[in-house]
């Protein structure tokens, strides 16, 4: 009887050959595996160079100032970006800020948050537990880097401020998703009353373009947030009558800033007329303190007067004072807080009006005007130096001689009652300046201020 066929070595050959197949099976496993992995890489790299070529950065700025308003079209070109939009640590920085510490606490969204008024605003709403987040495009307007000394002074106080610009509407349909503010004190703004015969374009995308933007959005929004915003003292233009009430004419504005402001009160009108945006805006008389605006007379007098350069003081053309109501801008703070407090809610949902809404206007001065050459007298015993006066005819450039505030208005709803006068406040500011650029002077001072404590 024949014995059975040795089957040992096929089975064998088998096993083998199965385990070269698993073999190159996974080495080309592999292969597919790195080559997916770089295919990801590059069209990560494609799209990166895309974004980069079409859509520049929010705070890139070409010559001149006409970048400043950029209007960024996609989001992704945010997330890019100085903001850096969308991410998760980004949203929860955003939700920690604008989170109220105290019981019925608001949460407010501040545009201009790196602004002299806006800064002062957002510090004092946290510090009363309210939650703040601040936008703001960190323009060259004027010195930036003062911007991001208030940015940093904010930080330490747990308000963050997006780098972002009013006209990027999706980055405001962004934060409104994140946040379900409760209201919004709008105080972004080009300002100044002279720059607009160099850059009128500027005006017209912040102030007109950037307050509709913001509008689209809250109206919108769910829930609609009750909107407190700055308007001017400016709109009163070539108004006579004094002292400035909110019931006098406004339709004469002297300056196209004065004009664009005026337009803002009117689309302020129909959002509140056909969406039921609370709306209450505010006219600020001539604001000033420490961390001001370097493009403002007392801020720049005073830089001058350190320096030993003459300055121009202006008079009307028939030789008279030009004089303003200075502000404090601890009263204006007050003044802001109070509209805030008393602002009702938007009656508006899913984009549409239910009920009548609230719309208010007030002045916010210190209804006392100064004449300008008695605010110099004031720096020269403040800074011990003798101001070089170069008194000439105001020019034909949309400033007006005379501002003065009827407040009453203001007092009546909220309270508001400024309480501090130039020399005061000029003294304030004087420390904080001296400090804040570390000047060696002959200035006269008690102890130089922190500037934290002026903020």
């Amino acid at each position: 009887m024949a014995s059975p066929p040795d089957t040992s070595k096929t089975i064998k050959l088998e096993r083998y050959n199965s385990y070269l197949r698993r073999v190159n099976s996974t080495k080309l496993l592999n292969a597919s595996s790195k080559l997916l992995f770089r295919a990801t890489l590059l069209i990560a790299l494609v799209l990166i160079l895309f974004f980069t070529l079409n859509y520049p950065p929010l705070s890139d700025h070409t010559h001149g100032h006409t970048s400043r308003f950029h209007t960024s079209n996609n989001f992704l070109s945010s997330a890019f970006y100085g903001s850096g939009v969308g991410g998760a640590a980004w949203e929860k920085q955003v939700r920690h800020s604008s989170t109220p510490r105290r019981p019925s606490g608001m949460s407010v969204l501040v545009t201009g948050a790196a602004g002299f008024v806006g800064s002062h605003c957002s510090l004092a709403l946290k510090k009363r537990g309210d939650g703040v987040l601040g936008l703001d495009n960190f323009n060259d307007y004027y010195d930036p880097s003062l911007k991001r000394a208030r940015q940093a002074l904010l930080a330490r106080h747990q308000v963050f401020i997006v780098d972002g610009d009013l006209n990027d509407a999706p980055l405001l349909s962004k934060l409104f998703d994140v946040v379900p503010f409760t209201h919004v004190l709008h105080l972004a703004a080009q300002a100044g009353v002279r720059y607009a015969m160099q850059n009128p374009q500027s005006y017209v995308r912040s102030n007109i373009a950037g307050f509709v933007s913001l509008l689209e959005v809250a109206k919108a929004a769910n829930p609609q947030p009750a909107i407190v915003w700055a308007s001017s003292s400016s709109v009163y233009g070539l108004n006579t009558q004094n002292p400035f009430s909110e019931l006098h004419r406004t339709d004469q504005p002297a300056s196209l800033y004065a004009a664009t402001k005026k337009a803002g009160e009117e689309i302020a009108h129909t959002y509140n007329h056909i969406y039921g945006l609370s709306l209450t805006g505010l006219r600020f008389f001539t604001v000033y303190g420490p961390w001001g605006r370097p493009d403002m007379a007392y801020f720049f007098f005073t830089k001058d007067i350190l320096r030993g350069k003459p300055i121009e003081v202006y008079q009307t053309q028939d030789e008279k004072e030009v004089a303003r109501d200075f502000t404090y801008i601890d009263d204006v703070v007050k003044g802001c807080l109070g509209a805030l407090d008393t602002a009702e809610k938007s009656t508006g949902s899913g984009g549409k009006k239910r009920g009548p809404a609230q719309l208010r206007v007030y002045n916010l001065g210190n209804t006392s005007p100064v004449p300008v050459g008695r605010l110099v007298s004031i720096l020269e015993s403040l800074l011990s130096v003798k101001a070089k006066r170069h008194v000439i005819k105001m020019p034909r450039n949309g400033d007006v001689p005379y501002t003065h505030a009827n407040v009453s208005l203001a007092f009546r709803d909220f309270g508001y009652k400024p309480t501090t006068d130039l020399s005061t406040g000029l003294r304030k500011f004087v420390k904080w300046y001296v400090s804040y650029y570390g000047i060696q002077s002959r200035v006269k001072k008690d102890s130089p201020e922190h500037p934290e404590e002026s903020a």
